[in-house]
């Protein structure tokens, strides 16, 4: 068995094993609102309402993040359509199964670690402190709920916080940013 077939086995392995889509209870409550939190339409709505009634620093802040979570989604759904790596099986969230039947990488995960990493960078003390717990367990969700291998999530994770490295490098050298960060 060659290096990759074991780690497609593991991967499958483990999983399973963090999977509690049909375990009812509070965490597998919890774990389904946090898979659903994650949708781009949550996050849309937002970042539209920030821009519609917050400050206008605020404003800027909102264009940055939906921009990233724009490009971030553009970028997955190559990478998902190219690989085409099917979903785990299972009966939650048949939503997602129905329009995306692909899971690598992780959109949700993507977004996540596009998020940590842009406000990291931009946000006030209290929404980082906040998108550093939820964040992960956010991805996290994916996998408990049965929608994505760990390596999609991982792969997704890592994919939105190269992302962010990227655009503050960007934002920063073009000075895009230079009223956020010295308001």
């Amino acid at each position: 068995m060659n290096i990759f077939k074991s780690l497609q086995a593991a991967d499958r392995r483990w999983t399973s094993k963090l999977c509690i889509a049909e375990k009812p209870g509070v965490l597998r409550t919890t774990f389904s609102f946090l898979a659903h939190s994650g949708d781009s339409w949550f996050w849309g709505i937002g970042l539209a309402c920030i821009w519609q009634w917050g400050h206008p620093d605020w404003k800027q802040w909102a264009l940055i993040l939906f921009v990233a979570i724009f490009v971030t989604a553009t970028l997955v759904m190559t990478l998902k359509y190219a690989i085409r790596r099917q979903r785990p099986s299972g009966d939650w969230g048949n939503f997602y199964r129905k329009t995306d039947p692909n899971s690598f990488p992780s959109g949700h995960a993507a977004r996540a670690g596009v998020l940590l990493g842009m406000i990291l960078w931009l946000g006030p003390d209290w929404i980082q402190v906040t998108m550093i717990i939820y964040s992960p367990l956010m991805a996290l969700a994916r996998i408990s709920m049965g929608l994505h291998y760990i390596s999609d999530v991982l792969a997704g994770f890592g994919l939105g916080l190269m992302l962010s490295i990227g655009a503050a490098m960007w934002l920063t050298n073009t000075g895009l940013v230079t009223h956020i960060l010295s308001g």
